[in-house]
């Protein structure tokens, strides 16, 4: 079975690679791989790299670089904002965002977000494995959790913003992200889901004042707020993403 990891370190024909502890075990205890064997690594700025394994101890397993297997490619700039929920689903917001393309997670707080803390160290594992698993060539950043009005403020005006809002007063999607776009490149956007109490009207005014909003409606049903994240993902890549 072939294994690709996500390394830290710079990648490049002739290097060396010193696992942490926790790879070291996963290569040599789980997937029980020996002196010789092949894996790939990336670490998001190199491209894709093809090593074999020096040193197989219990907690330490090095690596040697041999040949550079893809070059780094250019990804869509998509932020995905989003009001945290519980620990179970946040996992598959993580991992399918992940999956599906997006540059960067951002829990955003908002008056009537119900959980109050976020473990971002875990999202960020569950993004590394997904992207790992997904042949994704880097790893969305993974951002502490901020207020609401502090992710306004901190948006670039140039940024374009996808508000889900769930008044459903917004455009069809397709249209709406289609004209928004630049014909020759969709540039850079952020996607905002709020908590499934939805966003109060102080909030949603706030939101469509920031010049750089678009928004859009998700269909006829309320969604909850980890299928609404998978759906505006979708909708944005099949309007003007890199499907």
């Amino acid at each position: 079975m072939s294994v690709r990891l996500f390394v830290e370190g710079a990648l490049g024909s002739g290097s060396a690679v010193l696992l942490d502890r926790d790879q070291s075990h996963y290569l040599a205890n789980v997937m029980r791989k020996k002196q010789g064997d092949m894996v790939s690594l990336f670490n998001g700025k190199d491209g894709e790299w093809q090593a074999t394994l020096a040193t197989v101890e219990k907690r330490v397993v090095s690596l040697d670089v041999i040949q550079q297997t893809r070059i780094q490619e250019t990804e869509p700039d998509l932020w995905l904002a989003f009001a945290p929920i519980k620990k179970a689903r946040l996992d598959f917001i993580a991992q399918k965002a992940t999956e599906l393309g997006v540059s960067s997670l951002t829990p955003v707080m908002t008056r009537r977000t119900i959980v109050d803390r976020v473990k971002t160290d875990r999202m960020l594992t569950n993004a590394i494995e997904a992207a790992e698993q997904c042949e994704r060539l880097t790893v969305p950043a993974v951002n502490d959790a901020t207020k609401l009005d502090a992710f306004l403020t901190e948006l670039p005006a140039d940024r374009k913003l996808m508000f889900c809002d769930e008044d459903k007063t917004g455009e069809e999607s397709h249209a709406a992200l289609q004209s928004a776009a630049s014909k020759a490149e969709p540039g850079a956007w952020a996607i905002l889901i709020g908590p499934e109490g939805g966003f109060d009207d102080a909030e949603r005014e706030k939101i469509r004042s920031h010049p750089g909003c678009v928004p859009v409606s998700l269909g006829p049903r309320v969604l909850r707020a980890d299928t609404a994240a998978m759906a505006a993902i979708s909708l944005w890549q099949s309007a003007i993403g890199d499907w």
